[in-house]
């Protein structure tokens, strides 16, 4: 027999072993799950070096528009065919269209702080519900007392939001929620490329359809009749070619890319329409976000099978 020492040995030498043997074997069986289920993603180094030369293009865009005169500006649109009665309207559209553009700070924040700055990703996303919170808050208080709503109006946002919007909630709380549910759901990549969809794809939807809409395509889509053919196609290609640039060095990456940008173009030009009215700032980036992340697990899976004999 053994004494109670030796048993106790023993028996600690026996979990030990269990306990490497059941480890060795989960991970030989993680392994194979993502060997099987493993979606592939641009490295860091590229994701930022991407959004840093995306934003340099949009900044010097944005700097001409700035600079250029009204005159300068309608000369332009001239130049490229927009009809006179239009041109008001294209005008105003762009004001506030350059502004918007600089939600790309988002994803470039995003992608700073994990892969430069070492911040969690967990980290980013208790931030990001804490700025929801905030500009809620703050969209109901303007909402509900003139003083807020005047010293709100005083500011650049003031500057750019529709007339409608000032006595109706604007479209920033939803924008502000839209990417706060893509980075807290979807992994980094996949949250990134949604809220691009929205930030560029619904901007060109915007510029082109008030510009063009309705000159070559006289059919009008949604419930309303209000959007363009020609808006949506430009949505889907600019969606199409951010995703496609974004996602580069990914095998397939345009099968994915293309049902992302689908999806992103038919929720803009749906989602207030049948889903519930839910603001298109909110449901473009979860539902693209959602069909990438879809379509990434099938090109993914279709990459590991079996040749076929």
């Amino acid at each position: 027999m053994w004494s109670k020492d030796e048993l106790g040995a023993r028996l600690t030498w026996i979990s030990a072993h269990l306990g490497r043997a059941y480890n060795n074997s989960r991970n030989a069986t993680l392994s194979d799950m993502d060997r099987q289920a493993h979606i592939e993603m641009p490295t860091g180094v590229w994701l930022s070096s991407y959004l840093w030369t995306l934003l340099a293009v949009l900044c010097l865009v944005i700097l001409a528009s700035k600079l250029a005169k009204p005159e300068g500006l309608r000369t332009f649109l001239d130049s490229i065919s927009v009809k006179a009665s239009k041109v008001k309207r294209a005008l105003q559209e762009i004001e506030r269209k350059t502004f918007h553009s600089l939600g790309v700070l988002v994803p470039l924040w995003y992608q700073t702080m994990t892969e430069n700055l070492g911040f969690s990703e967990a980290f980013c996303i208790k931030v990001c519900w804490i700025v929801v919170t905030v500009v809620w808050t703050s969209e109901v208080l303007r909402l509900n007392f003139p003083m807020v709503q005047k010293a709100f109006m005083a500011t650049p946002l003031g500057a750019v939001m529709r007339e409608r919007e000032q006595t109706q909630m604007t479209g920033t709380p939803f924008f502000v929620l839209g990417c706060t549910l893509s980075i807290s759901l979807f992994v980094k990549e996949v949250a990134i490329a949604s809220i691009l969809f929205l930030i560029l794809g619904d901007m060109t939807a915007a510029l082109v359809g008030v510009s063009f809409g309705g000159e070559q395509v006289v059919v009008k889509l949604g419930r309303d009749r209000k959007k363009s053919v020609e808006g949506s196609l430009a949505m889907l290609i600019v969606c199409f070619i951010i995703g496609t640039t974004m996602f580069a060095t990914v095998h397939l990456c345009e099968y994915a890319i293309l049902v992302g940008a689908i999806v992103a173009t038919l929720t803009e030009l749906w989602s207030e329409d049948y889903l519930f009215g839910l603001n298109d700032n909110l449901t473009i980036p979860v539902f693209s976000a959602l069909a990438l992340t879809w379509a990434f697990q099938r090109t993914a899976n279709c990459a590991n099978c079996a040749p076929i004999a």
